[in-house]
């Protein structure tokens, strides 16, 4: 711990992210690991007006910042206090991505290991009811003066800081501090052990809230690997910034295949709707294909848009799509092209006023849409993919039930398999939807080797 200097940090600032708000106030306290050597504090003057509640906050008005100086003039200060040194504050990343960014804006290059009072803090004295600042205070009784200001909130974390080490027998902090360790970019309040337990395998992970609420799906060749690359780089958007604070923990399910972790990932999503999912939610079908029956007794084929509570007989991402479809139907068919409708609203019309001289026979009429749609029900195969399993003592099967995803799964390999149909006792069922199946339709057309139909 001698061999090293620490530079305890606080700061204010105008908002939550580093992209959009500046910085009002800096505290910088120099820790040589034994005690405190220096100390500096300013306010600064964000160029920007400060929020109300962010002065309800912290009691700093923009009046009070008014003559301070901006930080293009406190820069080098700051630069030098912190080279060299190890960048420590209580929820690390926050006062970190904010200092890197705006000395970055004013030609500063700066980059330093970090140390997260949190995270050290959960590690050395395990079991406290809460890691903030105010309740570790309270539980470990350091004082705390100036609540919400620099200088209050960095002294506080410097006394904790300095309790932090005397009671650091096992050298966490030595660990914590490496360049290589996992707590250099782990996010504050992750486990260590939840990412340490992550195989290099294919499988689905999920990300969950202090409320072990599930806030992120997602897939992966090699789990261990692909969650680690979400907590690197030093990106100051918003949304990175919020996801990073609100990841409290990491579970996963490894999947045979990548196919077998795209297919739950995305059956996951729809289930549980997580907060930091944006591209599978874009996958909805938003139109379809239905049919239903005016009051004069014939039948219709319509596309239109997807309502929640009914049932279409072909689901389209396009209108195009789904134009494109029934126009091959009503030619293939001889279907009367005014029994078509090709962009209906969400509601249909039950009834439409067509000249009855020159109508088609309702009973052919009606046998001509039995048939489109009994061929649009026949060309819906029924197959199953057979892939290699997590183990050589398994092997892994996706059940495809007349064109649609009906389950996933794995089989014993000594399991003899007499016929298709019994694959389908060994998978659980999914719900299946457009975009399911169009990841199961490219993998069938290029490894048809690993298909067996019904």
């Amino acid at each position: 711990m001698k061999n090293h200097e620490y530079a305890i940090v606080d700061i204010e600032t105008t908002g939550g992210n580093a992209r959009g708000s500046r910085i009002t106030e800096i505290a910088i306290i120099i820790h040589d690991g034994v005690k405190v050597i220096d100390r500096w504090e300013t306010l600064v003057n964000p160029q920007q007006e400060i929020p109300l509640p962010i002065f309800a906050l912290t009691g700093i008005t923009n009046e009070m910042v008014a003559d301070a100086p901006v930080f293009d003039d406190i820069a080098e200060k700051v630069y030098a206090l912190l080279s060299d040194r190890i960048f420590v504050a209580h929820n690390v990343n926050f006062d970190y991505s904010f200092v890197h960014h705006q000395l970055s804006e004013s030609g500063f290059k700066w980059n330093a290991r970090k140390l997260c009072t949190v995270r050290a803090a959960r590690k050395i004295k395990p079991g406290l009811p809460s890691y903030s600042l105010g309740n570790l205070c309270r539980s470990l009784e350091i004082s705390l003066e100036n609540r919400h200001r620099a200088g209050g909130d960095a002294d506080a974390t410097a006394i904790l800081f300095s309790q932090l080490v005397a009671s650091d027998s096992e050298q966490v902090i030595a660990q914590m501090i490496k360049k290589t360790a996992q707590d250099q970019r782990l996010p504050p309040n992750l486990p260590p052990q939840d990412f340490e337990q992550l195989p290099a395998k294919p499988g689905v992970y999920y990300f969950y809230n202090e409320a072990r609420k599930v806030i992120y799906v997602g897939k992966a060749i090699n789990i261990k690997k692909r969650v680690a690359s979400h907590f690197t780089g030093h990106s100051i958007t918003p949304q990175r910034q919020h996801f990073l604070r609100d990841i409290h923990g990491i579970s996963f399910e490894v999947c045979a295949t990548e196919l077998m972790a795209l297919l739950l990932e995305c059956t996951e999503i729809k289930k549980l709707w997580p907060t930091y999912n944006r591209a599978l939610k874009r996958f909805e079908a938003k139109f379809g294909l239905y049919e239903y029956e005016a009051r004069s007794g014939y039948r219709y084929l319509a596309i239109g848009k997807v309502g929640k509570f009914q049932r279409c007989i072909e689901s389209f991402n396009t209108i195009h799509e789904g134009i494109n479809l029934l126009r091959s139907l009503s030619e293939q068919f001889d279907i009367d092209h005014r029994f078509c409708k090709y962009c209906l609203p969400q509601v249909f019309e039950p009834f439409h006023h067509i000249d009855s001289e020159v109508l088609p026979n309702v009973a052919q009429h009606n046998a001509q849409i039995d048939k489109a749609i009994a061929f649009l029900a026949d060309s819906r195969s029924s197959f199953a993919i057979l892939d290699k399993g997590r183990s050589e003592e398994e092997r892994s099967c996706i059940w495809v039930e007349n064109g649609r995803f009906y389950g996933m799964g794995y089989i014993p390999t000594d399991v003899a398999i007499t016929e298709a149909g019994l694959l389908k006792e060994y998978v659980i069922p999914y719900r299946s939807n457009q975009y399911i199946m169009q990841l199961i339709g490219n993998f069938a057309k290029k490894f048809p080797n690993k298909i067996i139909t019904v």
